[in-house]
């Protein structure tokens, strides 16, 4: 019986030491991580924080600090009202699709916060798809022709390419239908 012990208390013991060593590394908390869903607020109080935070499955990306920067220079470009900002995050394609009076003709009255990414998915040839949330308010004028309100949820795929030795954010594909709906 002693001997029973015995060797069940080093089994154990190794085990222990075993699981120490053979440990996975925490990830280095470099960011915001939310829940995965967007907390409702007054409407007084929308949009909500400018602040680009990413639900637990969008952090496990290896790229998720890179998107997470991407998306809070876009956002803070358009909150801004920078368009030169803009197009350090968005792709020459894109820059040539949407000239800077009507970039700022369309968000001249926008703000978004709120932002949610929900999944990055990796795409083959250097691509990324971003599954993101926010809300926007601005003057109703300004809102899409289909929902002219002043608070609307937005929840779409933005797709990212790599270019120029980073991430930058392409333009969506014609026949894509972002979900968008008043607050």
């Amino acid at each position: 019986m002693p001997a029973l012990i015995v060797i069940l208390s080093l089994t154990v013991g190794g085990g222990l030491l075993a699981r120490e060593v053979y440990r996975k590394p925490q990830p280095e908390d470099t960011g915001e991580v939310a829940a995965t869903s967007v907390s409702t607020l007054p409407p007084e109080q929308q949009p909500g924080p400018p602040t680009v935070q990413l639900t637990p499955d969008a952090a496990a990306h290896p790229e998720d600090q890179r998107v997470r920067q991407l998306l809070q220079t876009y956002f803070d470009a358009i909150n801004g009202r920078s368009y030169d900002r803009w197009k350090t995050v968005v792709t020459s394609a894109r820059i040539q699709s949407q000239p800077r009076d009507e970039w700022l003709a369309n968000y001249r009255t926008t703000h978004d916060g709120s932002i949610l990414v929900y999944r990055i998915e990796g795409l083959p040839r250097q691509q990324l798809q971003i599954l993101v949330a926010f809300t926007s308010v601005q003057d109703p004028a300004d809102a899409p022709p289909e929902l002219p309100e002043r608070c609307i949820r937005w929840r779409l795929v933005l797709p990212a390419v790599w270019e120029g030795n980073a991430w930058k954010l392409d333009i969506v594909p014609a026949g894509t239908s972002p979900e968008h709906v008043k607050c």
